[in-house]
């Protein structure tokens, strides 16, 4: 099953011809762990954003806090200096690109949508429950976590990653994540099954397997694998080598319903939406030719 959402980006409705999606990765940051997706000066940034358009991309995703294994944990205003930059720069080099902000704290979300009008907030924090070093970021305080009150706030969809190692608790906390936010009146949620985070290699690949699952939800799905450790430490090499790998989990996410990807290399991920699209059209039409060759003989 795949699910072909509906989302609402800057009031206009995204439904189901639009989907899947790539989204392209842009990392303002020094230290991400793929070296191929950092970009730091303003020439960078619009090189990186004009190269994700061209090659296909619909959404970029800027982050400007690393949150690979022993990164380093940048102030809120050193992150909001480096977001400044970058969303401005894209902003004036591709005006009508929907772009994401890959961040866990409420204020920065908040400052990217009302000083440059960002069209969605990844939350690699499943709303608060961890950070990169896999501990609570904050005290919270009343019914909900601060970062669902800011994106309710906000009115813009909401990237909900889970931090759980199976596939069980991952359903468990996600029924209970997305009736908070809808209580709190968010409508567009797109879930993140969170490979590599909380995970290990084997249970990333157990949830691989059973990725399906997650249509049971009724949400568009995104899946960020994209030269991760889990491809590397499973074929050797490192990041750098990744790509045929990452392309194969692709495959895979988009056969067992991934609405969008999140991606280091546009132009692969796009030929393999694409590919993976003309098998399941060509599938589709088979099934109806023979759907009206059984009506024909029944009529007859």
């Amino acid at each position: 099953m795949n699910v072909f959402p509906t989302l609402s980006f800057r009031g206009k409705l995204a439904d189901a011809a639009d989907f899947p999606l790539v989204m392209g990765i842009l990392n303002a940051t020094p230290d991400s762990f793929y070296i191929g997706s950092r970009v730091q000066t303003e020439a960078e940034v619009a090189r990186r954003a004009n190269q994700i358009v061209e090659e296909g991309g619909r959404i970029i995703d800027i982050g400007a806090f690393s949150t690979r294994p022993g990164g380093v944990q940048v102030s809120q205003e050193e992150e909001m200096e480096r977001l400044r930059l970058a969303l401005k720069t894209v902003r004036r080099e591709q005006p009508e690109t929907l772009v994401s902000v890959d961040t866990f704290r409420p204020e920065v979300a908040r400052m990217s949508v009302e000083e440059f009008g960002a069209d969605l907030i990844n939350d690699v924090s499943e709303g608060g429950i961890t950070g990169i070093a896999n501990v609570p970021l904050e005290e919270e305080t009343g019914d909900y976590p601060t970062m669902f009150r800011m994106v309710a706030r906000l009115g813009v969809p909401y990237i909900l990653m889970s931090v759980q190692p199976t596939l069980r608790k991952m359903l468990i906390g996600f029924a209970k994540e997305v009736q908070q936010l809808h209580e709190l009146g968010v409508k567009d949620i797109i879930i993140d099954p969170g490979y590599g985070f909380g995970k290990t290699l084997e249970q990333n690949y157990q949830l691989l397997s059973e990725a399906e699952k997650l249509t049971v939800l009724g949400l568009p799905i995104l899946v960020g694998v994209s030269r991760k450790s889990m491809i590397y430490k499973q074929t050797g090499g490192d990041a750098t080598t990744a790509l045929n790998g990452t392309t194969v989990v692709h495959t895979i996410s988009l056969m067992k319903g991934a609405s969008i990807l999140r991606v280091h290399d546009v132009k692969e991920a796009v030929e393999t939406v694409e590919l993976v699209g003309k098998m399941r059209a060509e599938g589709e039409k088979k099934r109806e030719e023979m759907h009206c060759e059984s009506k024909d003989k029944d009529n007859r």
